[in-house]
């Protein structure tokens, strides 16, 4: 007989032989950007997570690097909105401003900037629109302009979550072009057209006002396409790699890692966090317990990094298990 319970008798063994651990240097925080004044604005559908004002946004970043969290995802929502998304590689966006602000108070902290066009369109679409037509190549140049902007501005990697054809390549050029050659491209490339996104654009304003993403996001069902996209992208000079969603989408984690010697970091999206949250208020799980499986299942699959709006509550619950 094989005793497998030898090594899960005590807390300390089982913490001696685990294989894989979450740890606060794993978290990215997403957070969100809005021009004006005096604003902290729950989102309704995403318990704890706020939109603030440029002049608010220091209460955030205080418990955010007081947790030693060492990374933030950066989202703007400007108050002016056009068919063109100008506001989105204006070098005076609010976006731009919000990181100029954090690379001088929070030196330290590594911003990551979100590149596309959605929360800046006026129709809410990742790229140019044209008779109800969402145009891939006429939208690359804007794409590689916002880079260029986030990059000036200081962030320190860009992430282009559009899934235009081509981006990527757009991107490293103009960059490399701009003498930003160091900065480097955190690509989505494997983003799936999914149910899973609502409650984020309550929080980005990010809405499309007509259609869907579905021919330009991947379709769900499809796994072996994810493997073309995240190759095609590290041709093109990607860096790094996001999955999106995350829960339902381990198996693509675990394929792309075995496939790829890169870094890859799955994004743990805003309908997994309201789902938890809804459940946890309701007293039918226990949020910790759950929140950190969950963690640990994304690990496991291969993720090097997580994308969550748990970060700081995983922080919290890590150092208790550690107390």
């Amino acid at each position: 007989m094989r005793r497998f319970r030898r090594l899960r008798q005590t807390k300390e063994m089982r913490s001696f032989v685990r294989e894989n651990e979450v740890s606060v240097k794993d978290l990215i925080y997403p957070m969100f950007v809005a021009e004006g004044e005096g604003i902290k604005n729950e989102v309704p559908s995403m318990p704890g997570i706020y939109q603030y004002s440029l002049d608010r946004i220091d209460e955030e970043l205080d418990r955010v690097t007081a947790a030693k969290i060492p990374a933030i995802l950066l989202f703007g929502i400007p108050k002016h909105k056009d068919e063109k998304g100008t506001g989105a590689y204006d070098d005076n966006g609010i976006t731009q401003r919000c990181i100029r602000h954090i690379k001088e108070k929070y030196p330290t902290l590594i911003v990551i900037a979100d590149v596309c066009l959605c929360e800046y369109t006026s129709h809410g679409h990742c790229g140019l629109v044209c008779e109800g037509h969402i145009l891939n190549d006429e939208t690359l140049p804007l794409l590689a302009k916002m880079a260029v902007s986030m990059a000036k501005a200081g962030a320190d990697i860009v992430a282009p979550s559009d899934m235009m054809d081509g981006r990527v390549a757009a991107i490293r050029a103009a960059l490399d072009e701009a003498s930003f050659i160091n900065t480097p491209i955190l690509s989505y490339s494997a983003k799936f057209a999914s149910g899973y996104y609502g409650p984020f654009r309550d929080a980005a304003g990010s809405a499309p006002h007509f259609g869907d993403r579905k021919s330009y996001q991947m379709d769900p069902a499809n796994g072996r396409e994810a493997m073309r996209e995240i190759e095609d992208d590290l041709e093109e000079g990607a860096d790094m790699i996001i999955v999106k969603p995350a829960l339902a989408y381990l198996d693509i984690m675990k394929e792309a890692r075995e496939c790829f010697d890169v870094p890859f970091i799955t994004y743990n999206v805003s309908g997994e966090y309201s789902m938890v949250k809804a459940a946890a208020a309701n007293g039918w799980i226990d949020e910790k317990r759950i929140v950190l499986e969950n963690m640990i299942a994304m690990k496991r699959a291969g993720a090097d990094r997580i994308i969550t709006y748990h970060a700081l509550d995983v922080a919290k619950f890590l150092e208790e298990e550690d107390a």
